[in-house]
């Protein structure tokens, strides 16, 4: 960065490297290094270490490290050399800038990569300490820029955290709601828990009070499905799962961890946005959005699932089922059938009666399941009869249509299309098989394009759901590190550019929050809300809302935001987060007769105040 300056001192115990933001301290012959701020106090103590598993042979380091260094134009690169049980050469390279540390693995040799561990990894020192070694912990808390079940963008650094492109609602899984997040964590000196202490700015001059540690790489070389935060007992590691689908034959190089102390954990997501933006990995000139995709959206899916609580023969116990909460009952509800409610009736219900409040979206998207299979994204006419003609009435009316889109679902596909499990069994969609994409691109002509539905977009969901296991194969592309975020990326892209190819200013929203997704998405979904933090205590919708606002603002500032709206928890937080959405984005509206978790009518007096707030957001955002 412009102004900043290495400072370099060496002497009979150490060597000493300065910037304007941090001081590295390496003692002589260690491999190890203490990272402090600029105000010298101490960050880590960084291991300066790492472990590049191959799928049939764990990596362990042994014997003494080889320490080399060189010196250039505002850089110091420090190189430590040991040998290894599954490669022939292997070193940790530590670079220092003048804003910021960069540690990378470089191997050489020949296998298929499974788990790549940084800043710790496994070895036998000189000494005789066995096992596997941590950088350490001294810093009490951890950002982590992703939703999660219990709420916790702010966490203790004791607690594990992963990013990543698996997850769902099952325990311990919902951690990829934004698919992929900012690949980014943060270390906190202060003791922080409530996620409104991300919502404030910095103070002029303040002493920076977040260590930024974000991973850098170009998105085709980011095949591993999770980057996770592993602490233990004072220490930590970063591991990276790439399953055993990048194949080595020569020498190959991890993405680089950076890191750069910050003024606020949000400013995390900006460091890794800034970083891929000067390396040319992000795209930086994006078309101007047309200004229908800032109209208000009504989207089903939340009238869907009141209507299916409604229609239970018990109401009570529906909406109990409903708003189905871990601390209190930790048996899982029954589905509700709620998919089964997208049909053509029920969304011409539901409009009218909006319109009759003249609370009229701009943008209508049909959620789960206009179509009969998710794989095949054909029409279930059964429940959507002549959906062309009732997409053309809605274009009359001034009105754009979306329809949802189930990422990754195999359904109804051949299973040479798909990702396998050894027996067969197709697990989901296979984005580096060319006949796929070719198939893909056909399927959104049909719901596209004029001789088709001739829908205007598309609402993406469950990006999490990429695949995971060293079991599962692919095609070629897919076996050879078209993996994890990657094939999560070609998948969007191949999305993104047959809607282009479709018709002019078609709209694909998503919620894949990553900066390097920039060109494969248009608008960002806040996507699905959760409801208490680890104490069990409730976190307002809005604040929740706020939070991830910040972090796509951070991540993707050029895009516009749809600002979702379920699942709400009751009335009141619904009628608090219709009067905030229009500060955040797009307003969303899910609901149009009731709430599905508390069973609460909404009234004409909530639909004229909705009708009031999308009028004075048009006014001042269209």
């Amino acid at each position: 960065m412009s102004g900043e300056r290495l400072s370099i001192q060496t002497d009979a115990t150490s060597t000493v490297i300065a910037g304007d933001r941090y001081r590295l301290t390496i003692p002589a012959g260690s491999a190890e290094a203490y990272l402090a701020g600029a105000d010298g106090m101490v960050w880590t103590r960084l291991a300066l270490t790492a472990s590049v598993d191959r799928a049939e042979m764990r990596d362990e380091r042994y014997g003494a490290a080889e320490i080399a260094s060189r010196t250039g134009d505002d850089l110091v690169e420090i190189v430590i050399s040991q040998p290894s049980s599954a490669w022939r050469n292997e070193r940790i390279v530590l670079e220092c800038r003048p804003a910021d540390v960069r540690a990378r693995v470089e191997v050489e040799g020949s296998g298929l990569v499974a788990d790549v561990t940084l800043l710790g990894g496994r070895g036998v020192t000189v000494s005789g300490a066995a096992g596997v070694f941590r950088s350490s912990i001294s810093f009490p808390t951890l950002f982590s820029p992703t939703p999660t079940r219990p709420v916790a963008f702010l966490r203790p650094s004791s607690a594990p955290a992963q990013l990543g492109v698996v997850g769902d609602a099952d325990p311990g899984r919902l951690n990829a709601v934004f698919a992929p997040p900012p690949l980014c964590f943060a270390f906190g000196r202060a003791r922080e828990t409530a996620p409104q202490v991300l919502l404030a700015e910095a103070s002029a001059g303040e002493v920076e009070a977040w260590l930024s540690v974000h991973l850098a790489a170009p998105v085709e070389q980011c095949g591993f499905t999770t980057f996770a935060y592993e602490p233990l007992d004072g220490g930590y590691l970063f591991r990276l799962g790439y399953e055993g689908h990048t194949a080595v034959d020569g020498v190959w190089t991890s993405p680089e961890l950076v890191l750069r102390p910050v003024a606020t954990a949000i400013g995390s997501v900006e460091s890794l946005r800034d970083d891929l933006v000067e390396r040319g990995w992000v795209p930086c000139a994006l078309a101007p959005s047309p200004r229908w995709w800032r109209e208000p959206i009504f989207c089903g899916w939340g009238a869907q699932c009141a209507a299916a609580v409604a229609d239970w023969p018990d109401a009570a116990e529906a909406a109990s089922a409903r708003g189905w909460d871990p601390w209190t009952n930790p048996v899982r509800p029954p589905d509700l059938g709620t998919s089964a409610l997208s049909s053509r009736p029920r969304y011409d219900a539901w409009l009218e009666l909006l319109d009759q409040h003249g609370a009229a979206p701009g943008t209508v998207v049909i959620d789960d399941r206009w179509q009969r299979s998710y794989g095949l994204n054909s029409v279930d006419e059964s429940q959507w009869p002549d959906l062309r003609g009732w997409i053309a009435t809605q274009h009359e009316r001034g009105r754009r249509v979306l329809l949802w889109f189930k990422a990754w679902d195999p359904s109804g596909l051949p299973p040479e299309l798909c990702v396998r499990t050894p027996d067969g069994l197709p697990v989901c969609v296979d984005p580096g098989n060319p006949d796929y994409r070719a198939l893909l691109h056909e399927q959104v002509q049909r719901m596209l394009g004029p001789n088709g539905l001739d829908a205007d977009g598309f609402k993406v969901d469950f990006t999490q759901r990429g695949p995971s296991g060293a079991l599962l194969t692919g095609s070629k592309a897919t076996q050879n590190g078209g993996w994890g975020i990657a094939a999560l990326h070609t998948l969007l892209q191949t999305l993104h550019d047959a809607a282009k190819a479709a018709k002019p200013d078609p709209m694909v929203v998503a919620h894949a929050m990553h900066p390097a997704f920039a060109g494969v998405e248009d608008v960002l979904r806040l996507n699905d809300m959760q409801e208490r933090d680890e104490q069990g205590d409730v976190v307002p919708v809005a604040l929740q809302a706020r939070v991830r606002h910040a972090i796509a603002a951070a991540a993707l500032p050029a895009h516009p935001v749809d600002t979702d709206q379920w699942p709400m928890p009751d009335h009141a937080q619904w009628a608090e987060y219709v009067a905030v959405q229009p500060e955040l984005g797009i307003p969303a509206l899910y609901y149009v007769e009731s709430i599905d978790n508390s069973g609460e009518v909404i009234t004409a007096a909530d639909l004229d105040t909705v009708a009031r707030s999308w009028r004075d957001y048009r006014a001042r955002a269209l």
